[in-house]
């Protein structure tokens, strides 16, 4: 189901990109991180959800920012992914970024073994397989913070539909946030609609925009 492109691992599915031709690993710092004000938002028994877990890299990225910010405890990040990546695959997409390389090994092996619950030193990591539409609203927990990350509203529009937004908003804390690449005018509006303060801000590379969003306290 993976496919590549200068490098870039690219879904048959949905014939987009899993991260920035550009540098992936630096759109996940500028929309994810910098998008929910993180790391100076993370507290003890902080919780990131995600929509869309694609090659694990938001995690990775997550999970060092969370170390290096020196909190203790383990960093609780939940994602949801219809169509989980494969473990070869996975493990080229991050070998493109050295910098991860120790947690990226841990991770593609406990991936390889068949764990969507994982738990490494620091991370408390659960992938929940599945469509959104059906495991979102099965979910008893709530984040604080969302990486909006699924493929492009107009290759796959059934994860940015109003309903799957307004159970972003039911499953976050209030003042939680949540922050995607996309500034498309329906996903603003729907996370409006949803209870969100919403700022379209710069995006990341040739993106001019990107949407930022707070959930009413």
């Amino acid at each position: 189901m993976t496919q590549w492109q200068d490098g870039v691992p690219v879904s048959e599915i949905y014939d987009d990109p899993y991260y920035s031709f550009a540098h992936g690993l630096d759109e996940t710092h500028h929309v994810f991180l910098r998008g929910n004000d993180l790391p100076a938002r993370f507290a003890p028994g902080f919780h990131i959800g995600e929509l869309g877990f694609g090659t694990g890299l938001n995690a990775l990225a997550a999970w060092v920012a969370w170390q290096e910010s020196g909190q203790s405890g383990d960093l609780r990040f939940t994602s949801f992914e219809a169509h989980p990546i494969a473990a070869d695959d996975m493990a080229r997409a991050l070998g493109a970024f050295p910098v991860l390389a120790d947690r990226a090994e841990a991770l593609v092996d406990a991936w390889r073994a068949g764990a969507r619950r994982i738990s490494l030193p620091g991370l408390d990591l659960h992938v929940v397989e599945g469509f959104a539409e059906t495991t979102l609203p099965a979910w008893t927990e709530r984040a604080d913070a969302w990486f909006l990350d699924g493929f492009s509203p107009a290759k796959n529009p059934a994860l940015w539909t109003p309903e799957i937004l307004a159970e972003v908003a039911a499953h976050t804390t209030p003042g939680g946030t949540a922050a995607t690449y996309s500034a498309a005018g329906h996903v603003r509006r729907a996370l409006q609609s949803a209870g969100f303060d919403v700022t379209r801000t710069p995006g990341f590379g040739r993106k001019r925009h990107m949407t930022r969003a707070t959930l009413a306290g």
